[in-house]
C-alpha cells in the first residue's frame, strides 16, 4: 500500500505537494497555517467509486477495524466524559453510525465538525476550532463556513481535515491532508508543544487508518463491480 507524508510545524511551510493544492479548499480557508499533515494512498478503483467510499465509511467501524484508531480516538473523549461524571451528569451516548457528514450534525464536545466545503468526488473538508492543548478541550461555537472563516478570537486554533480524491493512473489518489493555524502568539506556543508531543502522530495514524479502510471498501466494491 503506497503512502507518503509529511509533517511540518513551521509557519505558513510549503512543500511541492503544496502546488497540488492551489485552488482546493483548505488552501483557499487556511493558506498560511502552523502544522501541517499529510497521508495519501493509492487506490485500485475509480473515482466515483472511490468517493462513495469516502462519504459512507462509518468512523465507529473504522475504529472497530483499526483498534489503534479507536484507542486514540477513545483517549481524546477521555476527559470530556471524566467532566460529564464528575459534574453527575450522563455522558452522551454515540450513534450506532456515524459518517463524515454525520459530525456536522453533533456538538464539537462529541466530536462534531463544521463543514467548511465538499466539492463532489473532488474534495470534502472539516472544520474544528478550539483550545486543544487543555485536558477538557475548550470548543469555539461556529455554525458554518462562514463564520469559519471569519474566526479569529485569540487564544484559539483553527484546524481543517480536507480529504480528497483525483484521478492517478488506472486507480485514483486518496488524500488527506490537516492543516492548523493559530490565532495568536500565545495559542501558537501552546498548540506547538501540544503537537511535538505526540498528537502530531496520532492525528497522522487516525487519517492514515481511515483511509486504508476506505481503500479496502472502494477496492473491494470495485472488484464486485468488475
Amino acid at each position: 500500500m503506497p503512502e507518503t507524508s509529511f509533517s511540518s510545524p513551521a509557519l505558513a511551510a510549503r512543500s511541492d505537494a503544496d502546488d497540488a493544492m492551489t485552488g482546493s479548499i483548505v488552501e483557499q480557508f487556511l493558506p498560511v497555517f502552523d502544522v501541517s499533515d499529510e497521508v495519501a494512498v493509492v487506490v485500485a478503483a475509480d473515482v466515483a467509486t472511490t468517493w462513495a467510499a469516502l462519504i459512507e465509511v462509518d468512523l465507529i467501524e473504522v475504529g472497530r477495524r483499526r483498534p489503534l484508531v479507536g484507542m486514540l480516538g477513545a483517549l481524546r473523549a477521555l476527559p470530556e466524559i471524566a467532566s460529564h461524571l464528575v459534574h453527575g451528569e450522563r455522558p452522551p451516548a454515540m450513534p450506532d453510525r456515524l459518517t463524515l457528514k454525520d459530525t456536522v450534525s453533533l456538538p464539537a464536545s462529541q466530536g462534531g465538525w463544521v463543514l467548511v466545503g465538499e466539492r463532489p468526488q473532488e474534495e470534502l473538508a472539516l472544520g474544528l476550532i478550539g483550545k486543544f492543548w487543555r485536558p477538557v478541550i475548550e470548543y469555539a461555537q461556529v455554525d458554518d463556513a462562514g463564520a469559519f472563516r471569519a474566526f479569529g478570537a485569540p487564544g484559539f486554533a483553527k484546524t481543517i481535515y480536507s480529504l480528497g480524491v483525483r484521478p492517478l493512473g488506472g486507480g485514483t489518489l486518496l488524500r488527506g491532508v490537516m492543516r492548523t493555524a493559530t490565532t495568536d502568539e500565545q495559542a501558537r506556543r501552546w498548540f506547538r508543544r501540544y503537537w511535538t508531543l505526540g498528537v502530531g502522530s496520532g492525528a497522522h495514524l487516525l487519517v492514515a487508518g481511515l483511509l486504508d479502510v476506505v481503500r479496502e471498501a472502494a477496492e473491494g466494491a470495485s472488484s464486485c463491480g468488475a
